[in-house]
C-alpha cells in the first residue's frame, strides 16, 4: 500500500508533467526544482484534511524572464480556497476603515484551463531573507506590519459587514472551544499525561480570562505571519499568503510570529517584550500572552496529529516537535524564558531528523 508521501508525490509529478504544456502555451515555463512540493509538504496535506490540493510552483515568463509564482489546483476544495485568497487578497486593499494599504506581489494571470485554477502572481526575491536582516531592522519591518493589521479594526455595523463579507471570522468563544478540540484530541491520543494536564491548565486559564481575548477581537489579523509568508521589498512588507487573514484577536498575528521567534530568533522575541512592557497596557499585555498559549495549543495539536501520520525519522522528529512546543507552553503560561540549552537540545534533535529535501524546503523558506 501506497504511503501518504508516495502518493502526494506522484499528485506532484502527474500535476507538473499535466501543466507544463498548459503553461508553455500561456507563456510560461516551470523551473526543474520545485523547492515548495518536496520534504514535509506532503504531511500539510495529509493533516489538513479539509482542505484540497494545491500546489506553488516556480516559473519564467517566457516574454521577459520575470520569476513567477504559480498557485494551481484542479481539486474542487483546492479551486475554492485559490479563489477564497484572491477574494481576500483584493479585498484588502478595499477596506476602507484601514489606516494604511498591504502590498502584494502583482497578479499576473488568473483562470481555468482544462480543468486546473491557476494564480500566477510575480516572484519577490528573498535575498537577504528576514532572518539575515539586522534584528533592529527586523523589528521595525514587524511591527509596522502589527500596526498596519490592528488598525483595520471593524468598529460599525458597517465595517462589521464589509469584514463578514470578505473575510473569516474568529471571536473569543471561538477560540476556546477549538482549545478544547486540542485538548480532547491529546487524550485520544494518549499524550504522556504531563503534557496533557498542561494542556488542561492552560484551557481553563484561557477560560477564566475569555475577557481579554474579546477585549482586543475585531481586528484584521494574519494568523500565519512569519517570514516565510511575506517578502522585504524598499523597506515593505509584501504579504505572499493570503489565505491566513482574518478577523479576530489583534494578537493572534502577534503570537504567531513571536512563537515563531522563540525558536528561530530569541532576542527579537525580546525586544517585542520589551516593547510590550514599555508600550502597551497591561490587558493588551495579557491578550497576547493569551494567544500565545492558543497558538502553542494548536500547533501541539498540528504535530499529534502529524506524529501518527508519519514514520521512521519523520515521527520521531514530530514527537520531538510536539514535546519542545510543549516545554515553550509551560514556560509562556509561568512567564518565563524558554532556556538555551532547551532551545538548542532540540535544534540539534531536529536537525538530525530531517531529511536532505525538508532542509532545502526550509532554506527556501527562511
Amino acid at each position: 500500500m501506497a504511503t501518504r508521501e508516495q502518493i502526494w508525490n506522484t499528485y506532484v509529478a502527474e500535476t507538473i508533467q499535466a501543466l507544463a504544456p498548459i503553461l508553455k502555451k500561456g507563456g510560461y515555463i516551470l523551473d526543474n526544482e520545485q523547492p515548495h512540493v518536496v520534504g514535509e509538504r506532503f504531511l500539510m496535506q495529509a493533516v489538513t484534511t479539509t482542505s484540497g490540493k494545491k500546489l506553488i510552483l516556480l516559473g519564467t515568463r517566457i516574454a521577459d524572464r520575470k520569476r513567477v509564482v504559480i498557485k494551481v489546483s484542479n481539486e474542487k476544495a483546492g479551486i475554492s480556497e485559490l479563489k477564497e485568497e484572491r477574494k481576500v487578497r483584493h479585498a484588502l486593499k478595499a477596506i476602507r476603515f484601514a489606516y494604511r494599504t498591504f502590498n502584494s506581489p502583482k497578479e499576473l494571470f488568473w483562470g481555468k484551463k482544462k480543468g486546473y485554477a491557476m494564480f500566477i502572481q510575480e516572484f519577490l526575491p528573498n535575498s537577504p531573507t528576514f532572518l539575515e536582516r539586522p534584528v533592529k531592522e527586523q523589528f521595525d519591518l514587524a511591527l509596522s506590519a502589527f500596526k498596519g493589521q490592528e488598525g483595520a479594526h471593524a468598529t460599525t455595523y458597517a465595517h462589521q459587514r464589509f469584514a463578514r463579507r470578505y473575510f473569516n471570522e474568529k471571536k473569543a468563544g471561538d477560540y476556546i472551544t477549538s482549545f478544547e478540540g486540542f485538548v480532547q484530541y491529546a487524550e485520544q491520543n494518549r499524550i504522556a499525561e504531563d503534557l496533557f494536564k498542561l494542556l488542561q491548565v492552560t484551557l481553563m486559564y484561557l477560560k477564566e480570562n475569555k475577557t481579554d481575548i474579546e477585549r482586543y477581537q475585531g481586528f484584521l489579523t494574519h494568523t500565519d505571519f512569519v517570514p516565510h509568508n511575506f517578502r522585504v521589498i524598499d523597506d515593505s512588507i509584501y504579504l505572499l499568503d493570503h489565505s491566513s487573514i482574518r478577523f479576530g484577536n489583534k494578537h493572534e498575528g502577534w503570537a504567531r510570529f513571536l512563537n515563531f521567534m522563540t525558536l528561530y530568533n530569541p532576542d527579537l522575541e525580546e525586544g517585542f517584550a520589551l516593547y510590550m512592557r514599555e508600550n502597551r497596557s497591561l490587558e493588551e499585555r495579557h491578550s497576547l500572552k493569551l494567544m500565545r498559549l492558543y497558538r502553542l495549543g494548536e500547533i501541539i495539536y498540528y504535530y499529534i496529529t502529524a506524529e501518527e501520520r508519519s514514520s521512521g525519522d519523520l515521527k520521531m522528529l514530530n514527537h520531538e516537535r510536539i514535546y519542545f512546543w510543549g516545554c515553550v507552553l509551560k514556560r509562556i503560561l509561568h512567564d518565563e524564558k524558554l532556556r538555551t540549552n532547551e532551545r538548542e537540545a532540540y535544534i540539534k534533535k531536529r536537525d538530525a531528523l530531517r531529511s536532505p529535501e525538508e532542509k532545502m524546503r526550509q532554506k527556501g523558506l527562511h
